[in-house]
């Protein structure tokens, strides 16, 4: 299954590293990455592929939602089919 994950904040050395390593850690593959700094901003979207994944997908979102707290981003993962939708709207 592909999803899209969203990073965005402040931006901090290590954001790349921690979102990347915790998507390692659970069997995710990041299939495409887009990232960007605006003036002290940092944002991010990654297509990613679950399928190795053996975590329920609302522990993968609290997981990166708990990541974000910890390092001052606000993170989020959507199924890829609702991601579309709501941007086709």
């Amino acid at each position: 299954m592909h999803a899209v994950v969203t990073v965005s904040g402040t931006d901090r050395r290590g954001v790349i590293a921690r979102v990347s390593g915790f998507l390692a850690e659970h069997g995710i593959n990041i299939e495409d990455v887009s990232q960007t700094i605006l003036g002290d901003r940092f944002a991010m979207i990654m297509m990613v592929n679950t399928e190795g994944s053996t975590d329920p997908f609302d522990m993968l979102s609290g997981g990166l939602a708990a990541l974000g707290g910890e390092i001052g981003m606000d993170i989020r993962i959507q199924h890829a089919d609702l991601f579309d939708a709501m941007h086709n709207v």
